[in-house]
């Protein structure tokens, strides 16, 4: 039995449907969903010289040009590529702009191939549209609680095991300092945008209304820009302050920005490539600092820094330690504490991680 096509946008991202989008490349890297493949009826080239051909000559002109363009062993490649989609996805849909010719065409060649295949009734824009207006809708309805603390003090950690949570630095693949830089590099703001909404309606499903606890971020993570309304309420939102001491935050600093990040940089480029990425990284990260560290601090970090690559590189990280106990000491720690005096009316309640875990766990409207 075939299923029908769908304007169900909800279903679709709670489900985590598998998708395939019709557009062109450079429509689908600007921004797309989770869960969906690029596989284009047109190329780049294609969309361009049939746009061209429209605007001069009118639609069905276009479309001639289109069939012209896509014919022969190029038609019969694409169409077997959505063909093993629709068949490893029985469960999917495929879609285009707006739900109109591109993803109609790439429909009626599947079904003369024996495959019935439902469309996304609307396409991108609507999906994005109601993506957009569920950030709003939920943003409008559920208070926010921020977890705040100086750099290292573990609050991505912490907030990943409370439920009722968002991980925004997942969303961005960035770990939301100097050096976040993660491999396999950010999503795009749209994507970034999209996932975020996914979440919240996630979280309106299954608790609506209920705190959302976020981590407290600034504008930017990484490239990625917090939407206009989150941030605007994130700045007024009550916080739960995680305080831990110096050698705590340079411990867990230490696991994240050199082991993991090395073990993340060598998994996606093999053992001497990543670590020569990973170093790169490192150094870039720093540099990034420079005007704000003084030339200096900077030259006495870098110089620390250097030797413990040098000492890692033979199989001893330790030193890593102290330029970032330096770093968070000197550095962020006056930079975070000054930014938290300008909000100390908002501060609920501090504490060290376990207690900040029980507090939150304790909200109204959260699953203990």
């Amino acid at each position: 039995m075939s299923r029908a096509d769908t304007d169900d946008y909800a279903n679709l991202f709670l489900r985590d449907t598998p998708m395939f989008d019709t557009r062109a490349p450079a429509e689908y890297e600007k921004g797309s969903f989770p869960h969906t493949a690029s596989l284009p009826l047109m190329t780049d080239a294609e969309r361009a010289r049939v746009g061209t051909c429209y605007k001069r000559e009118g639609q069905q002109a276009a479309i001639e040009l289109g069939h012209q363009l896509v014919s022969g062993a190029t038609r019969e490649a694409r169409l077997q590529q959505w063909l093993d989609f629709a068949r490893a996805h029985p469960d999917g849909y495929l879609f285009c702009w707006r739900g109109g010719l591109r993803s109609q065409t790439v429909q009626q060649w599947l079904q003369d191939s024996g495959i019935e295949y439902p469309r996304v009734l609307g396409g991108y824009k609507a999906m994005r549209r109601f993506l957009i207006d569920t950030t709003e809708r939920v943003l409008a309805a559920a208070p926010l609680v921020v977890i705040a603390g100086r750099t290292g003090c573990g609050k991505t950690d912490l907030l990943n095991g409370l439920p009722g949570s968002i991980d925004l630095e997942g969303l961005a693949h960035h770990r939301g300092s100097s050096f976040g830089r993660r491999p396999g590099g950010q999503p795009s703001q749209i994507d970034f945008e999209n996932r975020l909404a996914i979440d919240l309606l996630r979280l309106d499903y299954s608790l609506p209304g209920r705190p959302i606890l976020l981590e407290d971020e600034s504008l930017l993570i990484g490239r990625c820009a917090l939407p206009h309304t989150l941030r605007t309420l994130m700045a007024s939102a009550p916080r739960v302050l995680v305080e831990q001491d110096l050698e705590a935050r340079v411990e867990h600093s230490y696991r994240h920005y050199i082991l993991d990040k090395l073990d993340e940089w060598q998994a996606e480029l093999g053992p001497e490539e990543g670590f020569s990425a990973y170093a790169t990284d490192l150094q870039d990260s720093l540099a990034r600092l420079q005007r704000r560290l003084g030339g200096a601090r900077h030259r006495e970090l870098e110089r620390i820094l250097l030797q413990a690559l040098e000492e890692q590189a033979a199989g001893e990280s330790g030193l890593h330690r102290e330029w970032i106990r330096i770093l968070l000491r000197d550095y962020y720690d006056p930079m975070y504490d000054y930014q938290l005096s300008q909000k100390q009316e908002l501060i609920v309640f501090r504490g060290p991680s376990a207690a900040v875990r029980d507090y939150l766990r304790a909200l109204p409207g959260l699953p203990h």
